[in-house]
């Protein structure tokens, strides 16, 4: 007997009786998503919409992958789940597969079930083979949900355990386009990172664990450290005695562009340990920690992950770096990347209120918008974000928000997009800036 089908209506109902009332969703009535193929989705009441944030830049590939799937059915028909009590032929594989991609001296790799876990797992790592304890970690800056994630995260919003892990100190972030010290790159000498060691010379015992940022900052807004920021920050780390913990959830496995890693645009820097999760399992939940062979062995104690390499995700993300690797994404992210960039920018010029400032790299974008753009004020304007919002709704474009003022549009969509997507979604996103002037 078929089951009787449900509308999207139906699913919202739901949701708001059953969820907590802090999970969030999108749009003012939420799109309640039933199907997908690619960059292509459709709801339950069958609308269809081109997808440029790909669940916040976790399916790289578009949704039912054929060879991810095929991986998958073939896998859960033989070995569904162990925890890391057992090892597998799935981690093993993908634990190799990760150190031979890594950037510098990355030789060991422990799985979790997100990106808070591979964070948290990474501030253990650098607090046990320091013997140190204070971090540093950057404004605007986005770990996830547990509390040292919420410390380490610069958001008020997110920040909502009074008792936060003291031992965090929070360093200016690389945010050109809003210059804590009023100054313009190059010119500026990214006085920003200089300004790291004053920090640790005035908040912190002088002696730190490590350093924790995103090449580029997801949920701060697609904030881009400008070249030459992350040499001189990590060279004051390193000074005094801290590590490098370089965060890739969302700026890895080629999202940036021509690279496999958001770090490797900066010349000179390499990461002492280095988290991923997001799209490198195309949707599967998992994350990852690497760590330099001396790092890793300085963990002495028990550990354990239930759900981390579990045999049905590590084959996941063996299966989509596969993919990335053989149908070279990176490259395509970067050709893609540029045309996006392009038509983002003749669109800022098209409307210079309210797109303030592009940014970002590859297939990561962002618009921050704004109600006058002057030098002297840039004020944000969430409420046109959240109207944008909806013009793009309901001509079929699904974009991601962010930023401290949720006034910054997330463009990201699966890295293998092709070049009639990009243009169909700068389409949609123009007669959506000109239908708010109308």
């Amino acid at each position: 007997m078929s089951k009787k089908p449900v509308s999207s209506a139906e699913v919202r109902a739901k949701h708001k009786e059953f969820l907590f009332p802090s999970c969030a969703n999108y749009y003012k009535e939420p799109i309640a998503l039933e199907s997908g193929k690619g960059s292509r989705l459709k709801d339950h009441d069958g609308n269809s919409y081109l997808d440029f944030f790909g669940g916040i830049l976790t399916v790289s590939l578009g949704q039912a992958h054929e060879k991810v799937n095929a991986a998958l059915h073939a896998q859960i028909d033989r070995l569904g789940h162990v925890s890391t009590l057992y090892p597998t032929l799935p981690i093993v594989e993908l634990a190799e597969k990760l150190v031979s991609i890594a950037p510098g001296k990355l030789k060991k790799a422990f799985f979790t079930a997100s990106g808070t876990e591979a964070d948290e797992t990474a501030v253990a790592l650098a607090q046990i083979s320091t013997g140190r304890t204070e971090l540093i970690a950057l404004r605007h800056g986005y770990s996830g949900r547990s509390l040292l994630a919420q410390s380490l995260t610069a958001h008020a919003s997110y920040r909502v355990i009074p008792t936060q892990v003291a031992a965090v100190k929070h360093a200016h972030a690389p945010y050109c386009y809003r210059c804590p010290f009023g100054l313009e790159y190059p010119s500026c000498e990214v006085k920003c990172a200089k300004d790291i060691e004053e920090l640790i010379q005035t908040t912190t015992t002088g002696q730190i664990a490590g350093f924790l940022a995103e090449p580029i900052q997801g949920v701060g807004g697609f904030i881009t450290a400008p070249d030459g920021y992350f040499k001189v920050a990590v060279d004051i780390v390193r000074k005094y005695g801290g590590v490098f913990i370089c965060d890739e959830v969302q700026t890895g496995f080629g999202r940036t562009g021509d690279k496999m890693w958001g770090i490797q645009h900066h010349e000179g820097v390499e990461p002492d340990i280095m988290t991923m999760a997001k799209g490198i399992a195309n949707g599967m939940p998992i994350g990852a920690t690497l760590a330099t062979t001396a790092i890793a062995d300085s963990w002495k104690g028990g550990n354990i992950s239930t759900y981390g390499g579990n045999p049905l995700s590590s084959t996941a993300a063996n299966a989509t770096i596969d993919v990335i690797l053989e149908e070279k994404l990176p490259d395509n992210a970067a050709k893609m990347g540029r045309i996006l960039r392009d038509g983002l920018d003749a669109l800022k010029k098209k409307y210079p209120r309210p797109i303030g400032d592009v940014r970002g790299k590859g297939l990561m974008q962002g618009l921050e918008l704004v109600k006058d753009e002057t030098v002297k004020d840039r004020t944000p304007a969430p409420e046109t974000a959240v109207r944008l919002f909806e013009e793009t709704k309901k001509r079929g474009l699904l974009i991601g928000k962010g930023g401290l003022y949720g006034n910054t549009i997330r463009i990201a969509p699966a890295l293998n997009i092709g070049k009639a997507d990009v243009e169909e979604a700068l389409r949609i996103l123009d007669q959506s800036f000109a239908a708010l002037e109308a």
